[in-house]
């Protein structure tokens, strides 16, 4: 049968991306620490020479089941390195999204429940070098610093969402475990949320909250801090979802060298 897409162009112009998204596919995350399955949202895309007409979107699924039916992010170069000779490609790009749930017990009753994390792991490789960059958003509980100082009692809090991106390389794709930035981000704010909470929990985390006020550039600052500490190239965004005002706060702080 003819294969169309193999056909050579004529155009002389190549294309930066090429592929596919928006594949829901079941995968198990096993990163040696942290264990589950799941169904991860997938996009596949090569970069397209000038003289070809298309990319074999096909291989792309097959890229996927053979290679990352089980995602470990330390072995990630190796499937890119297997789907650029499968594609024949210069360059691929390969991003999966998942929920991860950790554990976490309340700090009184010891009531366990599950809190989920969003994971996006991208993976890149191309001429240059192969990239790894590891993601995690999670929910954290902020307590507004002014608020405090100005109260006679109290002080306005909010629900918070941190999300922080670690770059590795070939020789380190996944210098930071998915469960060590979890535990980064949920000690990163005023105090952890935690799904399953009784009264006397919820007095704890309510202290807990008053007695150590950030603002959202406190929040990525801290974060930041320990991540240089480590060496790692990352990215810190944090939004607070803002409970007396129309409108959040945001922002975001990259580091590279």
């Amino acid at each position: 049968m003819h294969d169309i897409q193999n056909e050579p162009d004529s155009r002389g112009i190549a294309i930066d991306e090429v592929g596919i998204s928006g594949l829901r596919y079941p995968l198990t995350f096993d990163d040696g620490h942290t264990r589950q399955q799941g169904i991860a949202d997938i996009s596949v895309t090569v970069a397209l020479q000038a003289e070809r007409r298309g990319t074999h979107m096909s291989r792309m699924i097959a890229l996927v089941h053979e290679e990352v039916a089980t995602l470990t992010p330390q072995e990630l170069p190796i499937a890119l390195k297997r789907g650029l000779f499968l594609l024949d490609a210069p360059a691929l790009t390969l991003t999966l999204t998942l929920p991860l749930a950790t554990l976490v017990t309340a700090p009184t009753s010891q009531q366990e429940s599950w809190q989920a994390h969003d994971i996006t792991v991208t993976g890149r490789i191309a001429s240059d070098g192969c990239t790894v960059t590891t993601s995690v958003t999670t929910d954290v509980t902020s307590l507004c610093p002014c608020s405090k100082a100005i109260s006679d009692y109290g002080a306005h809090n909010q629900r918070s969402q941190i999300t922080l991106q670690v770059t590795g390389d070939t020789d380190a794709p996944y210098p930071l475990p998915v469960h060590e930035m979890v535990h980064l981000l949920r000690t990163a704010g005023s105090a952890p949320v935690i799904p399953l909470i009784k009264r006397p929990d919820e007095r704890v985390v309510t202290m807990q909250a008053y007695e150590h006020p950030v603002f959202v550039e406190d929040i990525i600052r801290n974060i930041s801090l320990i991540c240089r500490e480590k060496g790692l190239r990352h990215t810190v965004k944090a939004k607070n979802l803002e409970s007396i005002h129309s409108h959040d706060a945001i922002a975001t702080l990259h580091y590279t060298s």
